[in-house]
């Protein structure tokens, strides 16, 4: 019994050593739902834009990482309930967030835009082609949105709840639009497609990887693509006391996007490149 007990003690402390000669464990959560930012492949694998510069960062700042799928109404409690170190989910920076988690410096810039059926009224919104920054061009935006105001009266607008495109939509056009909200943006695509709602609105990424799926034919990006204001830029999302963890991502990150690791990626990705400007 005692040899037994000792060969038990001796695979422990042997398992322990090799553990601890990998190094420590950053493990990332994803919503696995937001291609082409990320998503879950034929093989069931996740896969996208933040994947692959996930496993950059882990790289350069010499750790091992695990990346995990977690539903996006839940990701922010349970990294908070440390069920996870970190968040990478296409999350934007806002007062909100920041109240409750901590962020790391950004690593893309977030672009909104809307999508219709394309034999709607709707495909005639105004501003189609043109880009606004919340920020920097806030007089034109506004002008484009009072405009669209006129069209938009009494549609169904579905957007993902908990997310900046929602509170863009509570922002501009509370009064005007009958505003839906979907745990994914498969689901509110979904009933663009069903005639159950009048438009969408997305980061304008996700919207043309959406499109250019057969079911999805008949659809299109309508109206003004925006960015800055409410949409923010998209970063890690870390724990309050976890500023050990968030030096290593922001050094990361910096690095990143100084050698155009963040710019090549996104252009794989996205066809465009959504470094932070800035």
């Amino acid at each position: 019994m005692k040899f037994k007990a000792f060969l038990t003690a001796a695979a422990l402390l042997a398992a322990t050593t090799a553990a601890s000669a990998e190094g420590p464990v950053v493990r990332i959560a994803t919503e696995g739902a937001y291609a082409p930012w990320n998503f879950s492949g034929p093989n069931g694998k996740l896969q996208g834009f933040e994947i692959e510069l996930a496993d950059e960062l882990c790289a350069r700042m010499k750790v091992k990482c695990e990346i995990v799928a977690q539903n996006w109404d839940g990701i922010i409690p349970a990294l908070e309930g440390r069920k996870y170190d970190a968040i990478m989910a296409a999350m934007s920076v806002t007062p909100q967030r920041e109240k409750v988690i901590s962020f790391s410096t950004p690593y893309a810039a977030g672009i909104n835009g809307f999508a219709v059926l394309s034999d709607s009224p709707l495909g005639k919104l105004p501003g189609t082609g043109e880009t606004y920054s919340l920020d920097t061009q806030e007089a034109g935006a506004k002008t484009r949105i009072d405009e669209m105001k006129v069209l938009l009266k009494g549609k169904v607008v579905g957007v993902q709840g908990a997310t900046t495109a929602s509170t863009f939509m509570e922002t501009y056009f509370k009064d005007i639009a009958d505003i839906r909200e979907y745990k994914t943006t498969e689901e509110h695509n979904f009933d663009l497609m069903s005639g159950r709602l009048d438009a969408v609105v997305a980061n304008a990424t996700v919207l043309a990887a959406a499109l250019d799926k057969p079911d999805m034919k008949g659809a299109q990006l309508a109206g003004p693509i925006f960015s800055g204001g409410v949409f923010g830029v998209i970063a890690v999302g870390l724990r309050k006391d976890d500023s050990a963890l968030k030096t290593k991502f922001d050094d990361a990150i910096k690095a990143a996007i100084a050698d155009g690791t963040v710019k090549r990626l996104s252009e794989k990705w996205f066809k465009v490149d959504v470094s932070p400007r800035g």
